[in-house]
C-alpha cells in the first residue's frame, strides 16, 4: 500500500468514525489533490479556530481551486462543514473537509 493509500484510508476511516458520508474516490482524488501538504502534521489539518487559516481555505480552495464566487455563502459552508467534521474534534483533516466543500458545492466534476 502505497503511503497516499494509507492516507486516503486513515481519512476514509476518520468520516466512518464521524459518521460522514463521504465518496471515498472522490476523497482519494482531493487528498491526492493536496500534494505533499499531507504529509505533514500540521498542514494536514485545519485550525478551525484561525481566522487566517478559514480565509485561506476560502481563497485557495473555494475562490481559486473550485471557480466559487467571494461572498457570505462561502463562509456559511466553510462554518457548517467545521460542524460536521465537529468544532472540538482535533483532527480536522483537510481532505476530509476539503472533501464535504466540494459535494456542499457540488463541483465533483473538477476532480473528475
Amino acid at each position: 500500500m502505497s503511503k497516499l493509500d494509507e492516507k486516503v484510508a486513515e481519512y476514509a476511516a476518520e468520516a466512518k468514525k464521524l459518521g460522514l458520508s463521504i465518496d471515498e474516490k472522490l476523497l482519494a482524488a482531493v487528498t491526492k489533490g493536496l500534494g505533499p501538504s499531507i504529509y505533514n502534521e500540521d498542514s494536514e489539518t485545519i485550525a478551525a479556530t484561525d481566522p487566517e487559516e478559514i480565509a485561506r481555505v476560502k481563497n485557495n480552495f473555494l475562490i481559486k481551486k473550485l471557480g466559487l464566487s467571494d461572498g457570505a455563502d462561502l463562509d456559511k459552508a466553510i462554518d457548517e462543514v467545521i460542524d460536521q467534521v465537529g468544532r472540538s474534534n482535533r483532527n480536522k483533516y483537510r481532505a476530509i473537509v476539503y472533501t464535504l466543500l466540494v459535494t456542499k458545492f457540488k463541483k465533483e466534476s473538477v476532480y473528475a
